[in-house]
């Protein structure tokens, strides 16, 4: 916790050891997963002009009867898109990680490599294909298939496995590349213009406790 905030004081952010602002958002496939969840370590700010949220997140699930729970630990990054954007839900993880949030086959891209380095899951196949680009591709494909990546409403979700101090630059790094990759076609076929977000955004957005802190770094936990 010491070398979190030591880190958090180093990169210009706030540090909070409790999650005193509502980092686990059910809109995020990643943040329904287990039987219960926790986050902690929490980290916000402005980082090179983008808002983020990171923390550390923990979900348990029983593995089999009559065993006991089992705890899968990761590194989260949240960004917070601007504007009157708002994206349908979509996921993007290394092949088989984290089986099928909509309970779905994954989307099939033309690219094999592609296909066989991620699973992609979106119940609107159009926006999928739109988020996923051919510039979008390419990048992701140069990440290794080390990180997972969501989307939903107005937010981005970068994860890994739990990363130490040390590691958590290039993690905040990806989130704000995922963010400056986002195809300008989704920034406008998905802004709201009075239209509204969807049903399933709407259902999510009046369960969250807390939204995300804004884009300064004077900004205290909700």
């Amino acid at each position: 916790m010491r070398a979190l905030e030591m880190f958090a004081r180093q990169e210009g952010l706030r540090f909070s050891p409790k999650d005193s602002i509502g980092v686990i958002d059910p809109s995020l496939p990643l943040f329904q997963l287990g039987k219960t969840r926790d986050s902690a370590n929490v980290m916000w700010g402005s980082w090179q002009g983008l808002p983020i949220v990171a923390a550390d997140y923990w979900y348990t699930a029983i593995a089999a009867k009559h065993q006991p729970e089992d705890r899968f630990g990761y590194s989260v990054v949240v960004v917070k898109l601007s504007g009157d954007v708002w994206l349908p839900t979509a996921t993007i993880t290394h092949n088989g990680r984290l089986g099928a949030p909509f309970g779905s086959h994954p989307i099939s891209f033309e690219s094999e490599g592609f296909n066989e380095m991620f699973d992609v899951y979106s119940r609107d196949r159009e926006f999928a294909f739109r988020l996923i680009d051919a510039r979008m591709m390419e990048w992701l494909l140069s990440t290794n298939g080390r990180y997972g990546f969501e989307v939903s409403g107005r937010k981005i979700l970068v994860y890994a496995h739990r990363q130490p101090p040390a590691e958590l630059v290039p993690i905040i790094g990806t989130a704000k590349a995922f963010h400056d990759h986002l195809p300008k076609l989704v920034r406008t076929e998905y802004a709201s213009r009075g239209k509204g977000p969807s049903p399933d955004a709407v259902q999510a957005a009046q369960t969250l406790s807390s939204p995300l802190p804004g884009g300064t770094t004077g900004s205290e936990p909700a």
